[in-house]
């Protein structure tokens, strides 16, 4: 399958690793697309696949371009392949807040994927959501799932509108996992704990308890109050949690993160 990576940030590369390792493409048949020389130069260093800069004629004579620029880079991206993909191409974008109808639009093209994945793709453990076009066929989407697959689960949703909940959720969550494990080990560390005693506690509890979660048909409540027992020290922490909303301003958090989602959409959409 010949593959064209266009922006080869983090995910760009993280695909650009699983096609390879999982034999969708070859080094020849996977094009890299650098937006300098010396982006170019680091890329060739990596040996993944051919590297050039800026898109060229046969660099989009692909079965396959990824779109994996920034949101905020797309107008300008966007000019420059203007009725220029071959009309059998699969897009598959990822870019957060970019909807198909502007894809369609903005590319002059039909066969596109919206696709949202999350950092932990580049670990083979990441989800990611998609949704095609409706021009769409049996067969992109055979190729959607044999191609993300690679780098994890993969699901479809047929509502659009679902998507900026999907950046919330998956697409942002990893960070704020990342965040609650900062907060529990900087705290470990004020309690006396060197910090490689806490990183190992917090990072094994997090694990154990994800393991309990996905292993267990217990409904989360119960799973909580076989933890907390009356009286104890876990229902001390739930009670401050519970007095200072915590619950309430995780969630607000997380609707913010789908607002700003949707605020790029119609930013991208102008």
């Amino acid at each position: 399958m010949k593959i064209t990576i266009l922006g080869c940030g983090n995910m760009g590369l993280t695909y650009a690793r699983a096609f390879l390792q999982y034999r969708k493409t070859t080094f020849e048949d996977l094009t890299l697309i650098a937006k300098d020389d010396k982006h170019a130069a680091d890329l060739n260093l990596m040996k993944l696949g051919k590297v050039i800069v800026g898109t060229s004629p046969e660099s989009l004579q692909c079965d396959v371009l990824i779109l994996a620029v920034k949101p905020q880079d797309f107008v300008d991206v966007a000019r420059s392949l203007k009725g220029k993909i071959p009309p059998e191409t699969l897009v598959i974008s990822i870019l957060a807040g970019v909807k198909l109808d502007t894809l369609k639009e903005k590319l002059e093209h039909k066969y596109i994927v919206r696709a949202m994945p999350n950092m932990p793709a580049q670990f083979g453990m990441g989800i990611t959501v998609y949704i095609p076009s409706s021009d769409a066929n049996v067969h992109h989407l055979s190729t959607v799932e044999n191609l993300l697959n690679t780098t994890g689960r993969t699901f479809m949703i047929e509502n659009e509108d679902l998507m900026d909940g999907v950046t919330a959720l998956s697409g942002s969550g990893p960070a704020y996992f990342y965040y609650i494990v900062k907060i529990m080990t900087e705290t470990a560390k004020k309690m006396g704990f060197d910090e490689s005693l806490a990183n190992l506690l917090v990072m094994h509890t997090m694990h154990g308890a994800f393991h309990v979660m996905n292993n267990s048909d217990t409904e989360l409540d119960k799973l909580i109050s076989k933890v907390a027992s009356k009286g104890g020290t876990t229902e001390a922490a739930l009670k401050t949690m519970k007095d200072n909303k915590f619950d309430e301003i995780f969630a607000t958090a997380i609707l913010n993160a789908e607002k700003r989602s949707k605020e790029l959409s119609e930013l991208n959409g102008k």
